[in-house]
């Protein structure tokens, strides 16, 4: 009878009790993960999660004297949502804004719930400053399994931002391929959480999972969180049926409209052939390490009639000029939105990546074109590549060519391209995504455009156990790191952590590593609880 209540063994433990997660990040060709210490049954972690609800509590109830909505699942979540990062004075958490974070914490340097929850508490519930989607959702996933309400952590790869137009993303390009800071975002990945609950307002009978969006994100009437919208309502469009439908419909759902600037302010559509936006959803499998694809439970397969009458349902909702618009009707009003495919202008063209770059490599790339007509074509090409931030912000552009092309009829070619590490090392920072753009000069006629986005990986940090960790019996472990560049890495810092293993985050400064050399360091600790633990180690340094 419990509205929470999961009648599946193995999944009651993975969504309530197991305190180890994994956040997914970097890009939808290019899949990267991180551990995660939930750690919802640490000493001080439920009195922390009743004091959110106190805090909280005036958000839809105005007070909470017979604290009679604590069994609603539903107000609950609600709650917790709004206190995570949108409360005004008392959030859990705030984001960097326009990526400063000088005057807190790195967001990407978090390695669990615990220290964020324990800090907000213990400051007097001032916001901890700063972090980032992946550490919302995950303090969110914490409190919620804390409260015995089953929750996971869910990444959504190309994840539409739009200000104007809720099912339509803009991006737009200079003419050497500079991608310019606009009002819409594409993010790269945008993590949130979903919580399993039976919706008595919604007269479910049976639990199913609810969307829940801790992240407050510009909606055209301001910045807001989302949820709890039902999972199954998003893919069939029915958003008059729930909280915040039409935003969570237009996240996996809207369209990418790509357009060329040029000097007279004058804007064109290029030839491209544009990836869906939210390409894949996904989370940590069920008792695994691998994650599992859940993008069927938010949208039917792309171009099935189930997709088409979902969006059809939608559309009219979103816009309700079209409330009585045929369904040609609004195929047309799409078609004129949406960019010419490539092969539509007699070309091909794709950049695929050669190797897979860490820190301190070389990024080598081939760029295929194919011509697809009987005639020979001449084309002139600008090359660039710029650092872009997660959340689809356009940062420094630190490399620009250009080539003349020359294609005979059918013929196919292979152009190698090489990013050298002294060229985009300088600029990567703390964001370790790049793209990389071709695109073709206006005054050879048609413009057409290909890109890639790419992922720098971090050089790996080492654990090693030297003796068998026993519950109140010290044990050792060993901790090694390799400076793969070829400069000196200043500023290391390792952030030590394991729930189960030692109760405060450990710090150790590193200090400067020179090129190729490797560091080791032996952490002493004591298991002070019983059951599986992780121990995590994340390395900071002036580059990242």
């Amino acid at each position: 009878d419990d509205p929470v209540y999961m009648d599946n063994q193995a999944h009651r433990e993975e969504y309530v009790l197991n305190e180890h997660g994994i956040l997914y990040e970097g890009v939808y060709k290019h899949i990267t993960c991180r551990p995660w210490h939930f750690g919802q049954f640490e000493d001080g972690i439920l009195d922390i999660c009743l004091k959110i609800l106190d805090m909280g509590a005036s958000y839809h109830h105005g007070s909470d004297r017979d604290h009679c909505w604590r069994n609603d699942p539903v107000h609950v979540s609600m709650v917790v949502n709004h206190m995570i990062s949108s409360h005004t004075t008392n959030s859990i958490m705030k984001i960097p804004e326009n990526n400063d974070y000088l005057k807190g914490t790195k967001p990407f340097s978090w390695n669990g719930s615990v220290p964020i929850l324990q800090q907000w508490y213990s400051g007097r519930c001032r916001p901890v400053r700063y972090g980032y989607c992946g550490s919302l959702a995950s303090v969110m996933c914490t409190v919620m399994r804390c409260l015995g309400i089953p929750s996971r952590v869910v990444t959504n790869f190309c994840f539409p931002c739009s200000v104007e137009n809720p099912l339509g993303i803009n991006e737009i390009f200079d003419c050497t391929g500079k991608n310019l800071c606009g009002k819409d975002k594409l993010w790269r990945y945008h993590c949130w959480n979903e919580s399993w609950m039976a919706r008595r307002d919604l007269n479910q009978c049976c639990g199913d999972w609810q969307c829940l969006d801790p992240t407050p994100l510009e909606t055209g009437r301001g910045s807001a969180c989302s949820g709890p919208t039902w999972v199954r309502s998003i893919r069939e469009g029915e958003l008059d049926l729930d909280y915040d439908g039409h935003h969570m419909f237009s996240r996996v759902n809207s369209n990418y409209v790509g357009w060329l600037s040029q000097n007279n302010a004058k804007k064109t559509k290029f030839f491209c052939d544009p990836w869906p936006c939210a390409q894949r959803l996904i989370t940590k499998s069920v008792g695994s390490e691998q994650f599992e694809d859940i993008t069927g439970a938010y949208k039917y397969e792309l171009g099935s009639m189930k997709n088409k009458e979902a969006y059809y349902r939608a559309y009219r909702r979103i816009h309700p000029g079209y409330c009585n618009a045929s369904n040609c009707h609004i195929d047309r009003e799409l078609s004129a939105l949406k960019n010419p495919f490539l092969s539509d202008s007699g070309i091909n063209m794709r950049l695929k990546m050669a190797n897979c770059p860490m820190y301190g490599e070389d990024v080598q790339l081939h760029w295929l074109l194919e011509n697809l007509r009987s005639e020979n074509k001449n084309l002139k090409f600008n090359l660039c590549a710029q650092i872009i931030t997660y959340s689809g912000c356009p940062m420094d552009q630190f490399w620009k060519d250009s080539v003349n092309v020359t294609l005979g009829p059918r013929e196919v070619k292979n152009i190698p391209l090489c990013i050298s590490y002294s060229q985009y090392g300088p600029y990567l920072c703390d964001h370790n995504i790049i793209k990389v753009v071709a695109v073709s000069d206006p005054e050879c006629g048609e413009v057409l455009m290909v890109s890639r986005d790419i992922v720098i990986n971090r050089p790996p940090v080492i654990v090693k156990l030297l003796s068998q960790p026993r519950l109140k019996v010290p044990c050792t472990a060993e901790i090694s790191f390799c400076n793969p560049l070829q400069e000196d890495m200043k500023n290391c810092v390792m952030t030590l952590e394991g729930c189960g293993l030692f109760k405060e985050p450990m710090t150790i400064d590193l200090g400067t590593l020179a090129s190729n050399q490797q560091a080791r360091t032996v952490v002493e600790f004591t298991p002070y609880r019983l059951g599986s633990h992780r121990l995590l180690a994340n390395l900071g340094c002036h580059k990242f």
